[in-house]
């Protein structure tokens, strides 16, 4: 009977262990590029916000390896100064994905981008 309880505790711990992994995994976290990188379905985004309207999405693999936004397109829906700002991204020269908004956005926004991979394959990012 010990022996079961002492299973059943640690089983419990394991749980925990793995939820609380699961959950940080989704996290947003800071990206190489000064942005904050979140999961969006396979791949990663890595978002960059500077206080312009200007922002830059960095695209990665699943291993966190850098991709090219060539044949990507997207939308941003973000919550800048309590208002909705939607705006398309495009892949540039530098192969990132930008987009302008019509104010300024800053690093800390909140909100999501819906990409489009070349395939077709769509992912969300949340920040």
């Amino acid at each position: 009977m010990r022996l079961s309880r002492i299973s059943f505790r640690l089983g419990l711990s394991a749980l925990a262990s793995l939820v609380a992994l699961s959950a940080f995994a989704h996290e947003p976290r800071p990206g190489p590029n000064g942005g904050w990188k979140v999961d969006a379905g396979a791949w990663h985004a890595e978002l960059v916000a500077n206080d312009t309207p200007n922002v830059i999405v960095y695209l990665y693999d699943g291993a966190d390896q850098p991709l090219s936004a060539e044949g990507w397109t997207g939308n941003a829906i973000l919550l800048v100064d309590g208002s909705a700002q939607r705006f398309e991204l495009t892949p540039d020269a530098n192969g990132q994905l930008i987009g302008a908004a019509a104010v300024a956005v800053a690093k800390d926004v909140k909100g999501a981008l819906q990409l489009v991979a070349p395939d077709g394959t769509t992912a969300q990012a949340k920040y």
